[in-house]
């Protein structure tokens, strides 16, 4: 090594760190966490030779510069483990720091030694690594353990030197004062967000305000919403979402069933943002007005729901910023600006904006503004349509810098594009992301599906929200499954991951006509047209989704998704999982017959011994659906389930007898 290669460290500095968890792209994104979470950090820690080594887990809240300490404990193979709990929302960083410890060597050696002489000459060598520890302490301290060390050094008989120098209080003083000059310090500070309970538990449903009307030829307003919210209650729903609210553009306005040609009396979509009235900071004016949205935001608080907002970054021809900030279109060269398309669909009514225009930070501000003023309002849940549309620096600053303001806002990318694009909005800072789960109906593929979520490097930063119904997505499950269908991925939704909502009253009431055959979209959709419902149908699902909210509510182990585990069960149209939770006092577990037609049964097998259950002992399956309760006994047990009367089962474990049990089972 050439002499100005050792010049730029400290050659004694021994300790190695590796492989510190979580760890997201090497400390490049964040971990998420909810306040009130052990976050559990773990790291290889190692050094030359045979010392002893010592480890810290370091972490601060992101706006504090001093790092709080907590002791990090060996576990096997050199690898170690610390914990801290956050007990707010907002940003947090974490590192590791690790340095040869000499006074836990000395004790360690001392502790071994046998003769005489040695057992005198090794006291002689903790006396001044204590001296060196009293210099580092203060007060009563550092007084005794300068005692300490001075009786060391004026006794003689070995086994009274060797029972003072392995005394447990003294060391525990010492310990605390350790010599960290020659510390190791992980140089990277790895980012954690922590969020509100909600980015992790939450139970949506999504509704048409202009179709909340209980007048069939009357456009609905905030009012209505307001009048509907004891319904949305009622059925266990703590996030009420809906779609845009601004007013909708006339220009190229699409008719009903996305007709091209609109009639006078047609509505348009609300996802055509803007027209005369105002853009995005305004209320379409048949809905009503501010004070009227104020009055649902502290209405819905009082029935215990929270208003999501959908921000739509896009804009109609008629949008006041098409005329005010023309560069921040694409303009083609017939003088027309460049309409959105995914071809073959084209959406003749909306604008996309041109991010790469010369214009780009005036429309960031503008963009992030938008999403403040609505904050300023009191929203703190947004749905975020087509944020992979916009480019990934956008939302990375966006969403940093409102979370600066906001830290307990959440939101959901609405992104159903490739794995790669929606991995990469999540660990940009959306706190819960769509997924793939409309279109995973086999045991395989849900099995397969959710293990990737619960289990894969994702875990620490994608929070899915699964949904088996949107405005855009009306599955052929559905379609041809008949109320069996829409109870199984009902009760697949609610139980598998603990975000997960319904698009209603299309969910509750059984839609399932599609506009054509092939098609996903609704018949008659109420992206185009003013819908009425009446929700006194009395093939209504709502009675069993309040059942099936209740239960979630009622089941921490429902309530995250860390502890998903899949059993085996003998029969490829059925599936069977369970959830836990770390003290496993709430142990769950669902089966699901996935056939909608048929009767379908088979043996579902557990695995006890994890479970604290004695294989010779009988526990009971409480169905927290109907209620009924069955005695089970040993691993292998029968489950038949006939979709038309009940597809699926959620148990409640109750052991009568527990044995020894790990949730590292789970984990």
């Amino acid at each position: 090594m050439a002499e100005s290669e050792i010049t730029g460290f400290d050659g004694r500095v021994r300790a190695v760190i590796e492989n510190i968890s979580p760890s997201v792209d090497g400390g490049r994104f964040a971990a998420k966490r909810i306040a009130g979470d052990k976050i559990i950090v773990e790291a290889d820690c190692f050094a030359d030779g045979h010392e002893i080594l010592a480890c810290m887990l370091l972490w601060r809240r992101e706006s504090d510069a001093a790092w709080n300490e907590t002791p990090m404990a060996r576990l096997a193979n050199d690898r170690w483990r610390g914990s801290f709990a956050t007990e707010t929302a907002g940003p947090y960083r974490y590192t590791v720091s690790a340095w040869v410890d000499h006074f836990l060597t000395w004790r360690h050696d001392f502790a071994r030694r046998v003769e005489g002489e040695d057992i005198r000459v090794a006291a002689q060598v903790g006396a001044g690594l204590i001296e060196g520890a009293a210099q580092r302490a203060a007060g009563e301290d550092s007084v005794r353990l300068r005692e300490w060390a001075a009786r060391l050094r004026a006794l003689s008989d070995a086994g009274a030197l060797k029972a003072l120098g392995l005394d447990e209080q003294l060391a525990a003083i010492a310990e605390r004062y350790p010599d960290r000059r020659r510390a190791c310090t992980f140089p990277v500070e790895y980012p954690l967000v922590v969020d509100r309970v909600r980015a992790r538990f939450s139970t949506w449903y999504e509704m048409f305000p202009r179709s909340a009307s209980p007048e069939p030829a009357r456009h609905g307003t905030l009012r209505d919403c307001e009048a509907r919210l004891p319904y949305v209650a009622k059925m266990g729903f703590d996030v009420l979402y809906l779609p845009p609210i601004h007013p909708i553009g006339r220009i190229n306005r699409k008719g009903a069933n996305n007709a091209l040609a609109a009639e006078p009396a047609d509505v348009g979509s609300p996802w055509a943002v803007g027209a005369a009235e105002g853009g995005h900071e305004a209320l379409h004016p048949e809905l009503g007005t501010m004070d009227d949205f104020r009055r649902l935001l502290a209405s819905a608080r009082a029935h215990g729901i929270e208003i999501a907002m959908d921000i739509a970054f896009q804009c109609t021809p008629d949008h006041p910023y098409v005329a005010a900030h023309p560069a921040w279109f694409r303009w083609r060269p017939d003088g027309t600006v460049q309409y959105a398309e995914n071809p073959p669909k084209k959406y003749q009514d909306i604008f996309p904006f041109e991010f790469e225009s010369e214009d780009w930070r005036e429309l960031w501000q503008e963009l992030a503004g938008v999403i403040g003023f609505w904050a300023g309002e009191g929203v703190r849940i947004f749905r975020i349509d087509n944020p992979h549309t916009k480019p990934f620096a956008f939302w990375e600053w966006a969403i940093a810098e409102l979370k600066r303001k906001y830290p307990e806002a959440i939101f959901l990318a609405e992104a159903f594009t490739r794995p790669k694009v929606m991995h990469r909005l999540a660990k940009l800072g959306f706190s819960q992301s769509y997924t793939y789960f409309a279109w995973r109906n086999t045991k395989r593929e849900l099995t397969e599906y959710f293990t990737e979520l619960t289990r894969g490097p994702g875990r620490e930063y994608f929070r899915p929200n699964v949904w088996p119904n949107t405005p855009d997505i009306l599955t052929e499950y559905l379609q041809f499954g008949g109320r069996p269908a829409f109870v199984v991925r009902l009760v697949l939704a609610a139980t598998l991951a603990a975000n997960y909502g319904l698009y209603g009253p299309a969910y509750e009431l059984l839609e399932a006509t599609p506009r054509e055959p092939g098609s996903e979209e609704y018949l008659d959709s109420e992206k185009y047209q003013i819908r009425h419902w009446d929700l006194a149908l009395p093939h209504s699902l709502s009675d069993l989704i309040a059942r099936v909210n209740r239960v979630r509510r009622e089941n921490p182990a429902l309530q995250s998704d860390r502890s998903l585990r899949f059993f085996d069960i003998d029969n490829d149209s059925m599936l069977c999982y369970g959830k836990a939770t770390e003290d496993l006092e709430n142990l769950v577990v669902t089966v699901v017959n996935l056939d909608p037609h048929h009767v379908q049964s088979g043996w579902v097998e557990l695995e006890l011994a994890s479970l604290g259950i004695d294989a010779g002992t009988p526990y009971q399956m409480h169905d927290l659906l109907s209620g009924a309760r069955f005695l089970w006994s040993g691993p292998r047990n029968f489950v038949r389930l006939d979709p038309q009367r009940a597809p699926a089962h959620v148990f409640a474990l109750r052991r009568k007898m527990r044995t020894e049990r790990s949730f590292d089972y789970f984990l």
